[in-house]
């Protein structure tokens, strides 16, 4: 009935995201990274899925001028559920 969304799904979309990005970009992870002010196994690990805070995803899309639709799409989200009627 309902498509099961599972977390290691979504971190290895965008660990494949910021890779094509990178790449598209002509960056290595060693590149990324400094302009992050991040560790090169930090962008090898959000690249394979592995564990990440939501601050290096932050800056990644800052860094790709990504930043401003994850925050529409955040905002759009959030009055979702504000304007949703409680089933309760």
């Amino acid at each position: 009935m309902f498509d099961a969304v599972e977390i290691k799904d979504v971190k290895n979309e965008l660990g494949a995201l910021v890779k094509a990005l990178r790449k598209q970009r002509g960056l290595s992870q060693a590149q990324l990274a400094s302009s992050l002010n991040v560790s090169r196994t930090t962008i090898q690990n959000l690249e394979l899925g592995k564990n990440f805070t939501v601050d290096t995803i932050l800056k990644v899309m800052k860094e790709m001028d990504l930043l401003a639709q994850v925050k529409r799409e955040v905002e759009q989200a959030k009055r979702h559920v504000i304007n949703s009627k409680s089933m309760y």
